[in-house]
């Protein structure tokens, strides 16, 4: 099978007596469907005698260092099992590469919502459109306030100013995914490390990609019951993810099925989504915390950060192994969001 089939494809007969001897209870016959969400790590639904399952898995051939590393998946949702954080039950981690071709996982299928554009259409009205945002406040506060010790997680991740080094990591990541020079993102770089406040010791389980499709919600909105797509997560710093996702909410409006539509143009009051101040505040009040200074850094960053992303999505395009159809198009975001990057380090 090639990289670009095994991408879209399982070969359910080498995986099924594989799955009955790993992961208790597994019966077969079972099938695969290839979720259609996701830049990164190919996630199949699993339906089986014994239930339905996800896999999810690294996508073959050749990978950037540290990218796609499922085993850190695996290793946060187990840690995270009996904490106020939803997630999946995980089952299994694979890390014989003999059997697919890359490292995969097995964990829980969790029959939700989610939710693709920041305006929250799909909400019933204004009161629970409210409400959901606000959920995913606290669920975030509730991530950032994990005992790290006590979720046998001290050790994962690095020492020192957590903004140096995914600043040193992204730029590195960036330079080996670019394809043709773009002068925003070079100016992005430049200046980041300029406007970086001092590290103020404030160490938490950073998510990484904390935002609205990573979420998924009961069938009646009331609640989250999973945050999903934790490859990127690691001990960092709480005000990135907040960034991050208050980052989200600043980009362009699209109806289009995209998990890059904003709520930039949209009347948020007449919707009943809170200001980004409003959500920041909620934030602060959810952990305890007076305020957040230094906020235009950490947007700028968060602009900085999804572009390095994106580039890295548009790189595995031109080589044929990334997971999503549509990937090639994402390198067209890269300009855009890092002048965006650019625009918030001059706010004031």
């Amino acid at each position: 099978m090639s990289n670009k089939d095994a991408v879209q494809h399982l070969d359910t007969d080498k995986l099924r007596p594989y799955l009955q001897q790993h992961v208790p209870g597994f019966r077969g016959p079972f099938s695969a469907e290839k979720f259609s969400g996701g830049q990164s790590n190919p996630t199949f639904k699993l339906t089986a005698s014994s239930g339905v399952y996800v896999l999810r898995r690294q996508p073959p051939g050749t990978l950037l260092k540290s990218a796609h590393a499922v085993d850190r998946e695996y290793r946060v949702l187990k840690a995270l099992a009996n904490t106020e954080v939803p997630v999946a039950k995980v089952h299994h981690l694979c890390e014989d590469t003999s059997v697919l071709g890359s490292m995969f996982y097995i964990m829980d299928f969790c029959d939700g919502n989610i939710y693709w554009g920041a305006a929250l259409p799909e909400a019933q009205d204004n009161r629970q459109r409210t409400a959901m945002y606000y959920e995913m406040n606290r669920v975030l506060a509730a991530l950032h306030d994990v005992d790290i010790d006590a979720a046998g997680l001290s050790d994962y991740g690095k020492p020192g100013n957590y903004f140096a080094r995914q600043f040193e990591r992204w730029s590195g990541q960036y330079i080996a995914s670019e394809l043709q020079p773009i002068s925003a993102m070079n100016q992005l770089i430049e200046q980041l490390p300029q406007a970086m406040p001092a590290a103020d010791g404030m160490v938490a389980l950073a998510h990484g990609d904390y935002r609205l499709d990573n979420l998924m919600f009961s069938k009646d909105n009331s609640r989250i019951i999973a945050v999903l797509d934790w490859e990127l997560s690691t001990l960092g710093h709480p005000y990135a993810d907040l960034a991050y996702q208050c980052m989200q909410m600043r980009l362009p409006h699209s109806t289009d099925r995209t998990a890059m539509s904003g709520l930039m143009g949209v009347d948020r009051k007449a919707l009943g989504i809170p200001s980004e101040a409003e959500y920041v505040a909620r934030y602060c009040e959810n952990r305890g915390i007076s305020g957040i200074e230094h906020w235009e850094f950490y947007l700028a960053f968060s602009f900085f950060r999804l572009a390095a992303i994106a580039q890295g999505v548009a790189k595995r395009a031109s080589q044929g192994n990334a997971s999503n159809k549509k990937a090639a198009a994402v390198g067209a975001m890269v300009a855009p969001l890092a002048q965006f990057g650019l625009q918030c380090l001059h706010e004031k």
